[in-house]
């Protein structure tokens, strides 16, 4: 990275809630003059699948890798219901004559959204690289043997998320369709299954992102005592 453009960067994007978010408790005291809503806001533009890939936000991530996430997203949700279609869900199915009964598909809707979860957190980690931008930001002087680490790490990293989602894309296109053409009359299911995961999945951000809120703007806000420990504990948070 041109070190002129970086510190174009710098100037420019100084106060975006992703910088914002990563500062130390002594740097917010003085800097972070936000609401609780506006927080609140910060973390649902990151946290919620929806609005972190098509809304436009001022982050240092691919806008093109943060669209592809949603499908990819959408893509591991459907696969992984998939798998919880076994004989006894099938029986069940057969006995309620094809109708969709959400008191025990449920469950594995739930499962379902646990494990995706888990999957996307890698994919993330491989792809998204905000904090690594943020953290060269806060250094002051970066030496260029430094910078040319940081930047192979994160082609390493690049080159590891399209190798890994290009060979789980082919996985779950060849098991969907092979459930599709063994299980025809169980495509309505999986649709209504993998729709209300994905569903959980966009309503979830907006009840946990309400709880770092609570720790980290009194923690800023009340000027008698040291709040380290409570804005310590929002930025842990954030991370769920």
């Amino acid at each position: 990275m041109n070190y002129n453009i970086y510190k174009k960067m710098k100037e420019k994007n100084k106060n975006t809630d992703s910088v914002l978010n990563s500062l130390s408790y002594e740097e917010a005291l003085n800097i972070d003059k936000r609401t609780y809503c506006q927080y609140y806001f910060s973390l649902i533009k990151k946290k919620q699948s929806i609005l972190f890939s098509f809304y436009p936000n001022k982050d240092y991530n691919s806008q093109i890798i943060k669209s592809f996430l949603f499908f990819f997203y959408y893509s591991s949700d459907i696969t992984i219901n998939a798998l919880f279609f076994n004989d006894d869900t099938m029986h069940k199915i057969y006995n309620d004559s094809g109708k969709f009964n959400l008191s025990y598909q449920l469950p594995q809707i739930i499962y379902s959204y646990l494990i995706s979860s888990g999957i996307n957190f890698i994919i993330e980690y491989l792809s998204l690289t905000d904090e690594i931008i943020i953290s060269i930001k806060s250094i002051k002087i970066l030496g260029i043997h430094k910078k040319k680490k940081i930047i192979k790490n994160i082609k390493i990293k690049f080159c590891c998320f399209f190798i890994i989602t290009f060979i789980l894309l082919l996985i779950f296109g060849y098991y969907i369709s092979c459930f599709c053409c063994i299980y025809e009359n169980t495509q309505i299911h999986l649709i209504k299954d993998s729709l209300l995961s994905l569903a959980l999945s966009s309503i979830i951000p907006f009840c946990k992102c309400l709880i770092p809120g609570i720790f980290r703007i009194p923690a800023l806000r009340n000027k008698k005592g040291n709040k380290s420990s409570m804005y310590k504990l929002s930025r842990i948070l954030e991370y769920f």
